[in-house]
């Protein structure tokens, strides 16, 4: 159960998510806590890029590669990192 609720979570962040920040103001009038002021915003949270390959890892066996090929894939994800940073 409690590895389905990280998987879940998980693919949530490997895929990206959209989610509503609500942010609230107080006042007191009479001794009372009023609401004043109500603001939703929804946001937009990108894929992460290392929840992926998490993912990736998880649900795929393990393969070998070559030095050649790990160095490749390093260079390769390095870009889309640079490249998510823009």
């Amino acid at each position: 159960m409690e590895d389905e609720k990280v998987m879940r979570a998980l693919e949530r962040k490997a895929l990206g998510y959209e989610t509503d920040e609500v942010v609230e103001e107080y006042a007191f009038r009479e001794g009372e806590e009023i609401l004043v002021k109500k603001k939703v915003t929804r946001k937009s949270v990108p894929p992460d890029i290392q929840a992926a390959k998490m993912l990736l890892e998880k649900q795929t066996p393990p393969r070998e590669m070559s030095d050649e090929q790990i160095a490749q894939e390093k260079q390769r994800l390095l870009q889309l990192l640079k490249e998510e940073e823009n």
